[in-house]
């Protein structure tokens, strides 16, 4: 039996052997590359002149250079062998290329780091090759690559085979190029990189201006672009160029198995996928057509004119934004980077060959991004310095609530959802003029194309504003007093003390960094959680270190940003301070706080069940609790990739515990908003990395926020159920399952029960907490309840003057015009009054408000408190630990609640239904019963306070999103997310 089996398994090799000779005879292809006359330069004169201009990146604006290297590649003014110009030995393999039998059928799949490719080197490319790389072994400590050298990486459809012996003047780049161009005085990295079509229908435009035909997509080239995430694993300079490729020169390229027997479709390279990827901006569902008639009507706000899509006002595109690290190395001037920076190792897919950081979708095709950029870029805080609601409600602050002080109220909310451009603007005026000038709203849009315009000189901090709470903004806090403190004087620090003593002039230790007023370490270093992380390639593209601080896992890194603490202003007074948002102090006041800070322990120790913020909002364990197991970046490796020349490449640790940065809380309008109107958000859909292989991020932020409503919210339970001759009676328990209060984070949010009696078929008999289209709570006849809606539908005042209606707390219910709805009210300091006090014990005489700096006290709040909540003389206790005084003990516990038992350890709220039967329809009697929990994070009287109290693109732009926004059978249809409900419930009689 041996030998029978070791003969047919040879004689299946001849078989396959002689299939395979004979495909290979008759059907190889011809070299589509192949030209029938050379393309060469056709006036090396005027090639000469534009290449004096193209050595020299920085000299130009990036659109009015594209325009110029378009002029120059497009001429082939490299393939210029007489002026010393020298090309590889010919079109090679970057990588194997395996091909597989598939439903009969060969397939070829090329597992190059490039596509075959023949690359061009300028004479001093070469010259610096030849010195620094000798075929005998190459020299230690070699000098930089000279300015103004370039190599032109001419790439070609696989297989490299086909065009191995055509003359290489006679190719034609059927896959672009991708080009380096040596500056060293314009970034850390020295290099221009880019990728170049050639031809009108390579898909190939300059990137500025950023046109709305280019979708928002990740730039052609540019200065520190993705590329460094292998690039930045050679050895040195960042290249792996190798003289032994190069035609003359001694020695051979590296081999790599290349199956090349058969003809297949070209396959699409990395380069042209990530920078044109096919529709890389689509429409995360459609949007209305026209505006939604009820929806505005409902807001009853009529005094403006609806934007159209021609006219509504757009945030600058993505394309823009990419700052990075000067040519000296990170410096106070680089405090602050953009994500663009982060994007090329630290999102899964980039290199093109490996895949960590994903798992495949369960629910269809593709895979599921898990890595840190992607999941950032799409969340509430990826989104923060493009959010529509945010910049409306400045709008509305700087307009009608605080003019006089629109200065500092700007640069004091921008503080926070543009903290990178702020900050960046405060440091480098700081260090030019030696004052602290304010940041302001028009920084944020400014733009560096045209190069004239007014704005240009602030691009910078327009792209850091932009991109949100980004990269830079987490990973660089100092929270240990100790260590914070003397960073003050530090420049990377500039007017952060300022901020420190307008914002919490009477605090210390970690509370003197609430509202975001955290110190930062050095420009050289980023902190990780991970012990021993891998120093090399970030060193080598950014100049910037990792190291391990397992600060950042600690909850005070959420808590500096979620406890703001706002001065009370009154025209150009400062009143008091109080606090707008109290998320952090919920958490440590409550069951779920662990045992230390940076600070050290806080007192009473850790809580019966705790838990980080990360535990919840970054989650690094599997559905079975097992820890998440991944690489956390995607570079070139050692073992994982194509054998390279020069290479210095690492081998990445699979690390446990990879958190995932979905960052989520509630807030699917947003989200909604944002899938829908990318081209209004100025961003793209489709991850830049992964392009179609992946389920689009922003479908997966709507996911994780879909699950953390049903899974790790609140469960509704029904209870008593029992009806008498006169009267339905039941119980409805609300338990709250976040470590804060719920709901929590801006006080504008809010959450409300709807309870429902149904009749045998369903329909509802009798409901508390009905909504309308725009999600405004109206009574049995559709009359928005008071408090609802504050102003009258032409803006022209309030609908109740110095009164304060609204829907107080119930320990029981009996009408349909009476709903639970758990919310934080404020009122603005009384009129009028010399001297008004404002603080936690006032008691409101103001109007209720939603500006965030005209708080003076609650008139309600009734969110529910998180479980083991603790009394006020212990969360004084720990209050005074984290620098805070009795302020903030007694502010973070509940207002008008009156006896509520409920309400004294928190964890729940359970209230009482009885609805009388004579309330029914005559002739009906109720089958069933059911509680739904809903929430709002943008509630109609806020939308309608939006609009009523600003004027221009902000507002307008937030209108147009509102009436446009398609809700229509999505979970918050009817502008209310469900968040969990009882089921029904059956009446048994």
């Amino acid at each position: 039996m041996p030998d029978l089996c070791r003969a047919l398994h040879l004689a299946s090799i001849w078989v396959a052997a002689a299939a395979l000779a004979g495909i290979a005879q008759g059907a190889r292809a011809d070299c589509i590359a192949e030209r029938p006359t050379a393309m060469a330069p056709a006036d090396p004169l005027v090639c000469q002149q534009l290449e004096a201009t193209i050595k020299k990146p920085s000299a130009l604006s990036l659109g009015d250079y594209e325009n110029k290297l378009n002029q120059y590649l497009g001429s082939y003014c490299y393939r210029d062998e007489a002026a010393g110009w020298v090309h590889d030995k010919f079109v090679r393999q970057a990588g194997p290329r395996i091909a597989t039998l598939v439903n009969g059928a060969w397939q070829g799949v090329d597992h190059g780091t490039h596509a075959p490719v023949m690359i061009w080197y300028s004479p001093d490319m070469m010259d610096w090759l030849r010195k620094n790389r000798p075929a005998e072994g190459e020299v230690d400590h070699p000098p930089p690559v000279p300015d103004g050298a370039i190599m032109v990486k001419e790439m070609f459809s696989e297989p490299a085979s086909d065009c191995r012996t055509v003359d290489p003047l006679r190719l034609f780049p059927t896959s672009g190029a991708a080009i380096m161009i040596r500056d060293a005085s314009a970034s850390y990295d020295g290099w221009f990189w880019g990728w170049y079509g050639f031809g009108s229908q390579s898909g190939w435009t300059p990137d500025w201006p950023a046109l709305p035909a280019d979708n928002n997509s990740l730039p052609n080239m540019g200065f520190a672009q993705y590329c460094m995430n292998c690039h930045a694993s050679a050895g040195d300079n960042l290249t792996f160029a190798s003289p032994k490729n190069i035609a003359g020169e001694p020695g051979k390229p590296l081999n790599y198995l290349a199956q090349d027997f058969f003809t297949g479709a070209p396959a699409t390279t990395l380069h042209q996928s990530v920078v044109l990827p096919v529709n890389a901006n689509p429409r995360l569902g459609q949007p209305l057509y026209s505006p939604n008639a009820d929806v505005i009507a409902a807001l009853q706000a009529y005094v403006r004119e609806m934007p159209t899509y021609a006219t509504v006002s757009r945030m600058p595109s993505e394309t823009y934004d990419n700052t990075w690290v000067g040519a000296k190395g990170p410096d106070a001037s680089d405090t602050f980077l953009t994500s663009s920076q982060c994007l090329g190792c630290h999102d899964a897919g980039s290199t093109g060959l490996q895949f960590d950081m994903t798992k495949p979708n369960p629910h269809g095709d593709g895979l599921i991004n898990l890595s840190p950029l992607a999941t950032w870029r799409t969340s509430p805080m990826g989104l923060g310095g493009r959010d529509p609601i945010f910049f409306a409600q400045l709008a509305s602050e700087t307009q009608s609530f605080h003019p006089k002080m629109s200065g500092v109220v700007q640069d004091v909310c921008l503080g926070c959802h543009g903290i990178a451009g702020e900050r960046q603007f405060h440091i480098d005026e700081k260090a030019r003029s030696g004052k602290c000038e304010l940041f302001s709203r028009d920084m944020v849009d400014a733009t560096p194309w045209p190069a004239d315009n007014p704005s240009a000189a602030h691009a910078n901090y327009g792209m850091l504003a932009r991109d949100g709470i980004t990269c830079t903004s987490c990973h660089r806090m100092v929270l240990n007093s100790k260590a914070s403190e003397p960073l003050g004087d530090a420049p990377q620090n500039a007017c952060v003390d300022e901020r420190q003593a307008l914002l919490n002039p009477d605090a210390t230790g970690f509370a003197k960094t609430f509202t975001g007023s955290f110190m930062v370490g050095s420009p050289d270093t980023l902190i990780g959680p991970f012990e021993k992380p891998e120093v090399g390639p970030m060193h080598t593209a950014l100049g910037i270190k990792p190291v391990h601080d397992a600060t950042i896992m600690s909850s005070e890194v959420c808590g500096t940003c979620h406890t703001v603490h706002l001065p009370v202003l009154q025209g150009t007074n400062t009143l008091a301070h109080i606090y707008e948002q109290t998320t952090y102090p919920e958490w440590a006041f409550s069951a779920y706080r662990t045992s230390s800070t940076p600070d050290g322990p806080l007192p009473l120790g850790a809580g019966a069940t705790p838990r980080s913020c990360q535990g919840c909002h970054m989650p690094s364990t599997e559905q079975d609790g097992s820890p998440t197991m991944s690489k956390i970046a995607s570079i070139q490796e050692n073992l994982n990739f194509p054998q390279a020349e020069s290479s210095n490449a690492p081998d990445l640790s699979v690390r446990e515990g990879f958190a995932r940065h979905t960052l989520v809380g509630l807030n699917v309008f947003l989200v909604k908003m944002a899938q829908q109107f990318p081209d209004v958000f100025g961003i793209r859909t489709r991850d830049p990395m992964m392009g179609k292989k992946a389920v689009d991020p922003l479908v997966l932020t709507e996911q994780a926020m879909l699950d953390q409503a049903s899974q790790a919210t609140a469960t509704v339970a029904v209870s008593d159920l029992a009806i008498t001759a006169d009267a339905l009676d039941a119980k409805v328990t609300v338990k709250n399952l976040a470590g804060h209060k719920f709901p929590s984070g801006v006080g504008f949010r809010r959450a409300f029960l709807t309870f429902s009696a149904l009749d045998q078929n369903g329909e509802q008999l009798w409901v508390s907490g009905r909504t309308n289209a725009a999600g405004v709570i109206v009574d049995a006849s559709g009359k928005p309840l008071d408090g609802e809606l504050w102003w009258k539908d032409d803006c022209s005042g309030r609908l109740h003057p110095g009164e304060r209606p609204h829907q107080p707390h119930y320990q029981k219910i009996t009408r349909q015009d009476q709903v639970q709805i758990y919310q934080e009210l404020v009122s603005t300091p009384p009129a009028d009054t010399p001297n008004p006090v404002c603080n936690a014990h006032a008691k409101p005489e103001g109007e209720l408000t939603t500006s965030f700096l005209s708080i003076c006290t609650e008139v309600k709040d009734n969110r529910i408190l998180p479980a083991g909540f603790l009394p006020v003389e212990d969360r004084l206790e720990i209050a005074k630990a984290l620098g805070a005084d009795e302020e903030l003990a007694v502010d973070v516990g509940a207002t008008a609640v009156e006896d509520d038992p409920d309400y004294i350890s928190g964890g729940s709220d359970t209230l009482s239904y009885s609805i009388p039967l004579a309330d029914l329809p005559k002739g009906t009697r109720p089958s069933s019963i059911e509680a739904d929990l809903y929430y709002q994070a943008t509630p109609p009287s806020y939308l309608q306070d939006r609009f009523c109290t600003a004027n221009g693109p902000d507002t307008d732009r937030l209108y147009f999103l509102t009436g446009h926004l398609n809700l229509g059978g999505t979970q918050a249809d009817g502008w209310k997310l469900k968040v969990v409900g009882s089921g029904t419930v059956a009446v048994q009689p």
